[in-house]
């Protein structure tokens, strides 16, 4: 499938009856493991960013398309070449957008894909502590403060 110009960012998270959530955050095993970040991709001609969100949700974690994931505000900008590794798009492309969602993980199981060394459950406080980048920082706020503040 041909590769269209933007990522996804994706935090599964899960609520617990004390409104205590915890998130889950990944290992990357081409960034030789030392990097924690969210469920990252990209999209595929065609492709809306939620569609390219749930795909990829599933094709690293396992978690199902049905869950309910929640289109964040955060969008943030990566260069090209950090990306893809080339002007893909063109010359005229140089960053492309990353759409950033949470998905709501009832059972907590997570199936671990090759792209992963290593994932773990942690609370909003260890995981800004760890995550690398500032766009998943910025992300991984906004859904906090929206599940904290939401009703349900």
């Amino acid at each position: 499938m041909e590769r269209a110009p933007f990522q996804v960012l994706i935090f599964p998270f899960h609520c617990y009856k004390n409104n205590k959530i915890e998130y889950v955050i990944f290992r990357r095993t081409d960034m030789a493991g030392k990097i924690w970040q969210g469920i990252a991709g990209g999209g595929d001609k065609g492709e809306t960013p939620l569609k390219a969100a749930k795909r990829e949700t599933w094709e690293e974690t396992g978690i199902s398309k049905d869950c309910r994931f929640i289109v964040l505000d955060s969008v943030a900008t990566l260069p090209v070449e950090n990306v893809v590794g080339e002007f893909l798009w063109g010359k005229e492309v140089y960053v492309i957008p990353e759409y950033c969602f949470g998905v709501e993980v009832k059972n907590k199981q997570i199936n671990l894909s090759k792209e992963h060394v290593e994932y773990k459950w942690v609370d909003y406080e260890e995981a800004i502590k760890i995550l690398k980048w500032d766009s998943n920082k910025n992300a991984l706020w906004e859904l906090n403060q929206r599940l904290l503040r939401s009703d349900s």
